[in-house]
């Protein structure tokens, strides 16, 4: 990915998306642009027009931290698209690449015993591991059980964001399809701020491109979010609907991969479905109930 063209389309959608009257800008006469001119912007930031539009054209290099605070600021970046600024000025100084953990070449990924041992001891709500990509890695029964339209193809690798733009059960799955498809290509975008030289996310982003309309207008919007709680909806095609609260954490024995737990508040009716869940994925028609990963994937 190309990363001063990553740089232009980010600062100039930031820029179409904040109006005049957020900013508490002057508005003289007839406006051609949605938001912010480069000049208002300039101003906001503290900067010349000359050395905002250079940036704007994807001269992040050199930037220093307290430009970027500024063009944050200018530009009402929230905490996730002010990190992926920062993400891509690292990227133009050649930095992220020294700063990104090494893997090993070619090897695919494959859970430790005691990891799983912790996955699976986790037994009255679902566990997963997945990475920066949308791979789903690893999970507990419940994992399995909740995530087993994403993991209907054994031939194929599990991955949220395939699943969400190319499987047609994902509109069932998902009773908020729209929102979920406006997350999932959220977090794939700023993964790719973080991982401008990741090949396989390159082609992941690549195929759904090329596969899903709904995908590519997405990617085009330069949307960016972290997120580490909350709660998600579901309909599972055995139990019904279900909300979850989550929570990811970090793994920090294995860097760039997550473990998320979700829960069904006490007493609720996503309790008892968890529970009709257990059962059903202790059965054979549940159809995972083995041990290890779910499948080998680079993380």
């Amino acid at each position: 990915m190309d990363n001063r063209t990553e740089v232009r389309e980010f600062l100039t959608s930031r820029r179409a998306k904040v109006t005049p009257e957020q900013a508490g800008v002057p508005q003289f006469g007839h406006r051609r642009v949605p938001g912010l001119r480069r000049s208002e912007v300039a101003s906001l930031a503290g900067v010349s027009v000359e050395y905002y539009a250079k940036l704007e054209r994807g001269s992040l290099g050199g930037v220093s931290a307290g430009v970027l605070d500024a063009l944050a600021r200018a530009l009402r970046l929230d905490d996730a698209e002010r990190r992926h600024l920062f993400l891509l000025a690292q990227a133009a100084d050649g930095t992220s690449a020294a700063m990104r953990p090494r893997r090993g070449g070619g090897r695919a990924w494959s859970v430790r015993p005691a990891l799983q041992w912790v996955l699976d001891a986790i037994t009255t709500g679902p566990a997963i591991i997945g990475n920066e990509r949308s791979d789903l890695l690893a999970a507990n029964h419940l994992g399995r059980a909740l995530y087993a339209d994403l993991l209907a193809d054994p031939t194929r690798p599990p991955n949220f964001a395939r699943f969400t733009f190319l499987d047609p059960a994902a509109r069932r799955f998902f009773p908020d399809w729209e929102l979920a498809a406006d997350m999932s290509v959220a977090n794939l975008r700023t993964a790719a701020g973080q991982h401008p030289h990741d090949k396989d996310l390159h082609d992941l982003v690549g195929e759904l491109s090329t596969c899903s309309d709904a995908f590519r207008r997405r990617w085009g919007s330069h949307d960016v979010r972290t997120h580490g709680s909350g709660v998600k909806h579901y309909h599972h095609h055995v139990v019904g609907d279900l909300e979850l609260s989550y929570l990811s954490s970090d793994l920090r024995a294995d860097p760039g991969l997550s473990l998320t737990i979700y829960a069904a508040e006490p007493g609720s009716p996503t309790a008892e479905a968890l529970a009709l869940l257990a059962s059903w994925a202790a059965t054979d028609e549940g159809g995972r109930p083995t041990h290890g990963t779910v499948v080998g994937l680079q993380p």
